[in-house]
């Protein structure tokens, strides 16, 4: 009797028929995952959100834009470098702001200009990760939110069987059902929020890495006198 009970359960949600299932919507499997459901589709709002930001800052176009050590090397060899012009590529762009705060020591030596550039390459690391331990906590807490809907979902398939037996599968469905679609929905949010967490941060990786190299080629222009592609 109990198998019978739980092969009707498996073609029924909340009440549904097998023929019904086939009908049911998206709010219908909502309604069906329990109180659980609303926290899990809170995190895939929080986990797109952040995705489609960092998609549009994480630009390596915005963050390093092409020629920018070139122009501002030869402003600097023209003398037309003034504090003005230093205070619009400071606000122009990240490696801007690198830039320009180790052009505001340079007369300080090579020392304290590598000291001022890594402060000012702090700050820009830290807004371009912002957000993503944010994605990290949904990736790591979707699954974790569908496990305590399939154990909320199955003290309501026991407790149903102590009240009513096992004979009645539609008493059972309620249950079994926001058991297993919250498992569901919880893996199914974590997977792509994990997936663009590493994302982002191999391209960050990647982005500060062209950071430093510029920031190297500027010191060492100033301090070493070696020579670039830039004429430097």
């Amino acid at each position: 009797m109990a198998k019978s009970a739980l092969n009707g359960a498996n073609g029924a949600c909340h009440g549904y028929t097998g023929s019904q299932l086939e009908d049911l919507n998206v709010f219908d499997l909502l309604a069906a995952g329990g109180w659980v459901m609303p926290v899990i589709v809170l995190c895939s709002v929080i986990a797109l959100g952040i995705s489609i930001e960092r998609s549009v800052a994480l630009n390596p176009d915005r963050i390093a834009p092409p020629h920018l050590l070139a122009n501002v090397w030869k402003q600097l060899k023209a003398g037309e470098l003034d504090a003005q012009r230093l205070k619009a590529l400071r606000h122009g762009s990240p490696l801007g702001a690198i830039l320009a705060a180790g052009l505001a020591n340079r007369s300080q030596g090579r020392d304290v200009m590598k000291e001022s550039i890594q402060e000012a390459a702090g700050h820009v690391v830290h807004d371009l990760e912002r957000y993503l331990n944010t994605l990290g906590t949904v990736a790591a807490v979707a699954p974790l939110l569908g496990l305590l809907g399939t154990v909320v979902g199955m003290i309501r398939v026991f407790t149903e069987i102590t009240v009513q037996g096992t004979g009645n599968a539609n008493a059972l469905a309620g249950g079994i059902s926001e058991a297993l679609i919250t498992t569901a929905a919880g893996l199914v949010v974590a997977i792509p929020a994990l997936v663009m967490h590493r994302y982002f941060t191999g391209k960050i990786d990647t982005i500060v890495v062209g950071l430093e190299q510029v920031s190297i080629k500027l010191v060492d222009a100033l301090h070493t006198g070696k020579k670039t592609e830039y004429d430097l």
